[in-house]
């Protein structure tokens, strides 16, 4: 047996106030006593919620471990990506099964939506608490519907009509290297994928590449026909640095020869002060919630974002994408 522990709304694409609030749906699943029965009784809720509130955490002791997590997910019928062409460091823990983002763990990770500084996305992301954290650690989520309605309308415009361009400069001991962003170490391969996906590169000398694309800043959701705030701009944009590191990257290169950096799609740079605001809508949308071990917690990447609070002690959260 399962049972939902929050408010369930009613219609497909009519997230309220309150069904927000509910974010993301508890599912209680654990007399559930295998994967086979997680899966069966995961699915009804994943179709009554997930267009709606965005986001479900089921609760369960039964995926206990890595493996037990990919047949979950790989049940639900869902064809996992692998994680090319990243912006942060990670590791293959099983088959298509990722660690989640590995920076240090006194820094936080702002929220944003998985791979939205590129056109080719996950629509669902999974996430599965393998070690629950000591303190701290939680994994923040924000409803990007409620981002896109808090922003104020004359940034939407400009954002929407501009479009956005993310700038990479892969330099040794600068950022993520290139080979680890793309998987490979044949410059070849780098040059496939980049057609392929319609970034442009160039080489420079023997180990330096740089890469741009030109993305969508909005999205209008296919299935619910809302619009959502689909970007990384305030994550790649100079103005996410510590600001003596910021100044000192900003003496030494060009807005566009920065390790990373986001300009508007015609290549004009983006003020940080409008950074700033996009920022504060994201942060006002904010929801916590706890991990405990062995749960899991299942996005629908375009409607929600999420993040990662500083923590202390043990923690291991693996991701899979589809």
């Amino acid at each position: 047996m399962s049972s939902v522990q929050a408010t369930a709304p009613l219609q497909v694409g009519a997230a309220s106030a309150s069904d927000r609030d509910a974010l993301p749906v508890h599912v209680d699943l654990c007399a559930c006593t295998d994967v086979d029965a997680v899966v069966a009784a995961a699915r009804a809720h994943i179709d009554r919620h997930l267009h709606t509130v965005g986001g479900v955490l089921f609760r369960t002791e039964a995926i206990d471990g890595l493996p037990a997590f990919e047949r979950f997910v790989e049940a639900l019928g869902q064809d996992l990506m692998r994680y090319d062409f990243g912006s942060t460091p990670r590791s293959q823990l099983l088959g298509r099964v990722y660690s989640s983002t590995e920076y240090p763990a006194e820094h936080a990770i702002a929220l944003h939506n998985e791979m939205a500084y590129t056109t080719r996305w996950p629509s669902r992301i999974w996430f599965y608490c393998d070690i629950a954290p000591e303190q701290g650690g939680e994994t923040p989520i924000a409803d990007s519907r409620a981002i896109y309605r808090r922003i104020d309308p004359a940034i939407r415009r400009r954002f929407e009509e501009r479009e956005l361009l993310y700038v990479r400069n892969y330099r040794p001991g600068l950022d993520v290297p290139w080979q680890q962003t793309f998987n490979t170490g044949n410059k070849a391969d780098v040059e496939r994928y980049c057609r392929d996906a319609d970034i442009g590169f160039e080489w420079r000398g023997d180990d330096e590449l740089k890469t741009w694309q030109r993305c969508q800043s909005v999205l209008r959701h296919p299935a619910t026909g809302e619009m959502v705030w689909f970007n990384q701009a305030h994550v790649f944009h100079v103005s996410s640095l510590e600001p003596e590191y910021r100044e000192a990257l900003r003496e030494m290169y060009a807005e566009d020869e920065l390790p990373r950096n986001v300009l508007y799609g015609d290549g004009g740079a983006i003020g940080d002060d409008v950074l700033d605001e996009v920022r504060a809508a994201i942060e006002a949308e904010k929801r916590l919630f706890p991990w405990r071990k062995g749960d899991v917690l299942m996005l629908d990447n375009l409607l929600v974002a999420h993040g990662r609070e500083p923590f202390s002690g043990a923690r291991r959260i693996a991701v899979a994408m589809a």
